[in-house]
């Protein structure tokens, strides 16, 4: 029976054709859980995605919005399949998560008490050669008091778990180790009747109380993962001053703020929106943006962000934009995309573990059988059956890759790097050349127009208006120095060229000054000043062209000369003029470079590097870098890129500096080489462990110690995915 509740209010519009809806999914720890929930919401007709991220347990939803899909058809789905689910909601997940870890806390605390009392009390059995049978009987049913109220209660993550998967007739990494765990006390509790020679309490408790500190760090490594997301959703405001009169202010609901609006921002408040400063004077801190942790004036002009915190004086903000609209919404947007990422390797362990759990059962039912044809008795067999079947649990495989990911997404986001592909580390690792552009990428995006004061007003007010279709850098510094508000209609954008509209009967034209006719004026600015970067606006037979400057990024130099260091070959592509490229080279050693290279060019450019055998990383800006993002096997932007470059790009960095770069490089690297150690260590377990535990030479104690071993040497692993080497850049 589908839900009565209504959950509109929760599904999001993607691009007015798509649904999209988080739910938050209990019970979900592995990676066939993962597989099995996709797969079962997949299956439905007209869901486009069902992506789980397994970091904070949240489940995306999106399906055509003319179909007649209900969200309560997709938790009545994941109940058939076994998984209680809700609406996501960031504090009551977050609220969820801390009682999950006080559970798991609260039941390793009772394992592991179990276990130290139980192997205490099996030490005379195992080594007091001349203990009577009675003495033997006694330390069994002392052990049995102990070991099987503890394993009721510490093993129910286990045992709820694989309930819920076998009643939806499916199996989860939790359907062995609960079956090995309960065969293990059954017989121990069978033997302890018949007053055998030995019994297994040891070794269920242990197993339990090694499983639950892997499940517990798994639990804390995302919980740390999981914070650098809510860090971002509290820098969220949920309601904004706006002035509602010219003189009379309102709070009002974030969603109530529109393009165009003016919001007031007092000191000591943050920013609900994107815009720019109007009025008034203060100091903001930026960090969140720029990774500047100083702060840095504010006054007319100055442009602030979401989350940007005011320091010290009172501003008027004209909005450019509000809610999910916001530069600090699309980075939660990316982090999110980040961590529900999942490269080649990651899928690959998600299918060894889902085909794993019936071979499995496989191997310890026909180990059961095979020492029973070869005259074993059934107690001897079913032992070592248990063995096999603890032995062999695919743990340590479902968390050798999918550990790394969460570690190393949650450390490069610390270092200024966002992930936008599911195998953007696996591509960056093996990169071994990077081309950069310039504009906007090896320089500062803000620019100054130097020569404003010899521009007649109405044609820099013309210029700056039609300058505010464009998202290139240069165009914005012209749209920014004649503070501009009111963009021309109808603008068209030529990638590569500029952008032009009508305007009372005549052509405006803002962009390259051969684009514009104005090469003669160009080169006169140039032969003045070699350095600077030129601009044109034509309107009609009418010319002038505007000189910026542009800044190199801080850490630029340096940055480029530890990825040498590193074996990586560094080219610059520019579509600017010989001079300035060649000044930018100069200053950051960079022995290969062109300038005055199209879109087209750089595309090939790029190409002929990837004949030669290269991996290559483009980083670029603006709409014409676009095609280049593409063309490489690997990309990167920077977040003040245009929708276009950002959508195209693998990865995105953070700030004013280029350090996220060659933080991007070392973290692929690390984690592709981690995840390469556990998988071999995974399967290297496997291999060896399986068949002594098939021969015979693994009682159910070392099978547990084992396999739980092996699960918590791989946890351990994966966090050494936040560790790169010395020098490695982090986001300020």
């Amino acid at each position: 029976m589908l839900q009565t509740r209504d959950f509109s209010h929760y599904v999001k519009d993607v691009d007015g054709r798509i649904a999209h809806l988080d739910l938050a999914v209990e019970g979900v720890h592995c990676a066939s859980c993962m597989a099995k929930i996709e797969r079962g919401l997949q299956s439905i007709p007209d869901v486009t995605l069902a992506r789980v991220n397994l970091t904070d347990r949240r489940l995306a939803v999106e399906w055509n919005k003319g179909s007649a899909l209900e969200p309560g058809q997709f938790i009545d789905r994941l109940a058939e399949l076994g998984y209680k689910a809700y609406p996501y909601e960031p504090v009551r997940a977050e609220v969820e998560e801390a009682e999950r870890s006080k559970y798991l806390l609260r039941c390793l605390g009772v394992a592991a008490f179990a276990t130290m009392n139980v192997m205490m009390l099996s030490v005379p059995v195992w080594y007091g050669g001349d203990l009577s049978p009675e003495a033997r009987d006694f330390f069994h049913w002392l052990s049995a008091l102990v070991a099987l109220p503890c394993a009721a209660y510490a093993g129910q993550p286990f045992f709820q778990s694989a309930f819920r998967a076998l009643k939806a007739k499916s199996v989860n990494m939790d359907v062995p180790i609960t079956i090995g765990i309960s065969l293990a006390l059954g017989m121990s509790l069978v033997e302890t009747i018949n007053h055998a020679e030995h019994a297994y309490f040891d070794a269920a408790v242990m197993l339990i109380a090694f499983l639950l500190a892997g499940r517990f760090l798994d639990q804390k490594m995302r919980q740390k993962t999981r914070a650098v997301a809510g860090n971002l959703a509290a820098l969220k405001a949920e309601t904004a001053t706006k002035f509602v009169g010219p003189d009379e202010i309102a709070e009002v609901p974030i969603a109530a703020v529109r393009s165009g609006d003016i919001v007031l921002l007092r000191p000591g408040e943050r920013c609900a929106v994107d815009g720019t400063v109007i009025e008034g004077r203060s100091e903001i801190d930026q960090s969140l943006i720029t990774g500047e942790t100083l702060h840095v004036p504010a006054e007319r002009g100055t442009q602030v962000y979401a989350g940007t915190l005011n320091i010290s004086g009172t501003l008027r903000v004209r909005v450019a934009a509000a809610a999910e609209g916001t530069l600090l919404s699309e980075i939660t947007r990316l982090l999110d995309h980040a961590l529900q990422a999942r490269s080649r390797y990651v899928q690959l362990a998600d299918r060894a573990s889902r085909l794993y759990a019936p071979v499995v059962h496989a191997a310890a039912l026909l180990t059961i059988l095979g020492w029973v044809l070869a005259g074993a008795s059934w107690h001897d067999a079913i032992v070592i059956g248990i063995a096999v079947l603890i032995i062999t649990c695919p743990c340590a495989l479902g968390l050798a890759i999918p550990a790394v990911q969460t570690v190393a997404s949650g450390a490069m986001f610390r270092a200024g790097v966002l992930l936008n592909a599911g195998d953007a580390i696996e591509r960056a690792a093996s990169v071994d050349t990077i081309v950069f552009d310039k504009t906007g990428t090896l320089t500062l995006p803000e620019l100054d127009v130097v020569n404003a004061g010899s521009v007649p007003p109405e044609m820099f007010e013309l210029a700056g208006r039609l300058a505010l279709a464009s998202h290139h850098p240069v165009a914005a510094a012209v749209a920014r120095a004649a503070q501009a508000k009111a963009p021309l209609p109808g603008v068209v954008e030529e990638p590569g060229r500029g952008v032009r509209a009508d305007y009372a009967g005549e052509e405006l034209r803002l962009g390259s000054p051969a684009f514009c006719g104005a090469n003669a004026e160009a080169n006169q600015i140039l032969s003045e000043d070699p350095e600077v970067s030129v601009v044109a606006f034509s309107r009609g037979g009418h010319r002038v062209v505007f000189a910026v400057r542009q800044l190199l990024r801080p850490d630029a130099a340096k940055t480029i000369d530890a990825l040498r260091n590193r074996g990586i070959a560094v080219e610059l592509l520019s579509g600017d003029r010989e001079p300035a490229v060649r000044h930018a080279a100069d200053a950051l050693g960079v022995s290969v470079w062109r300038a005055g290279v199209t879109p087209s060019e750089k595309i090939a450019h790029i190409e002929a590097l990837k004949q030669q055998g290269r991996t290559v990383m483009m980083v670029g800006d603006g709409m014409n870098d676009a095609p280049s993002l593409a063309a490489a096997q690997v990309s990167m932007s920077p977040i003040s890129a245009t929708h276009l470059s950002q959508a195209t790009a693998d990865l995105v960095f953070l700030g004013k500096e280029l350090a996220p770069v060659l933080a991007a490089v070392d973290y692929s690297r690390k984690a592709m080489a981690v995840m390469r150690e556990n998988l071999g260590l995974a399967v290297g377990y496997n291999m060896l462990a399986v068949p002594i535990a098939i021969a015979g030479y693994a009682t159910p104690l070392i099978a547990a110690l084992a396999m739980s071993g092996s699960s918590l040497l791989v946890m351990l692993n994966a966090m050494r995915a936040r560790r790169v080497r010395r020098g490695a850049a982090r986001w300020k």
